[in-house]
């Protein structure tokens, strides 16, 4: 699905077509919750920030503007500053662990391991300040460009590498520690 098609179901909702908003849901919801599970942490408050974007999306319908912003950079935008209002509210106790999805062909040991992997992961990407875990987790998890970045975190593309770097050297340096104990020595 294009941009232009995004657009289009857009309006045909704010027209009144209600099977619209839930093509452009269905379309926009994975990417939305994914990125908001990652930020958060915890995939029941990621269900209630996607939920509340796609309502900030449906009330501004009647009012956007064609071709002045793409509809999944402003959900991305919107899902991450709601992202970062629950983290400064919560500040006061620790964030909680996200858990990878068991696969339905790896061992015991394997999921174990997996499970440490994706705990270790998210509690180096909770020590990252808000912007560099933002920049971090868009770019390599969410796999977006840094122009696409830029426009969702409102900062420059030179920012943007700046943040990410900072965050990857500081990603390496936590995890580096713990590479035997996550079971990366073994691998090579």
């Amino acid at each position: 699905m294009t941009e232009t098609d995004e657009e289009d179901l857009l309006a045909r909702y704010a027209a009144g077509d209600r099977g619209a908003a839930r093509a452009l849901t269905v379309r926009l919801t994975p990417a939305v919750f994914a990125h908001a599970t990652r930020l958060l942490g915890d995939r029941a408050e990621a269900e209630d920030v996607t939920q509340e974007a796609f309502l900030k999306l449906w009330r501004i319908a009647p009012d956007w503007r064609r071709g002045e912003a793409r509809i999944g950079t402003w959900l991305f935008r919107v899902t991450a500053n709601l992202c970062i209002d629950r983290l400064r509210k919560r500040r006061t106790g620790p964030l909680d662990e996200a858990h990878e999805p068991a696969d339905d062909a790896p061992s015991v040991e394997r999921q174990l391991t997996d499970a440490d992997r994706a705990t270790a992961l998210q509690d180096a990407l909770d020590a990252l300040p808000e912007r560099q875990r933002q920049a971090v987790v868009l770019r390599h998890l969410d796999g977006l460009g840094n122009p696409e970045i830029a426009a969702i975190m409102d900062i420059s593309p030179r920012a943007v590498e700046s943040l990410t770097a900072r965050g990857k050297r500081a990603l390496a340096e936590m995890l580096g520690a713990r590479r035997e104990e996550l079971g990366y020595a073994e691998e090579g």
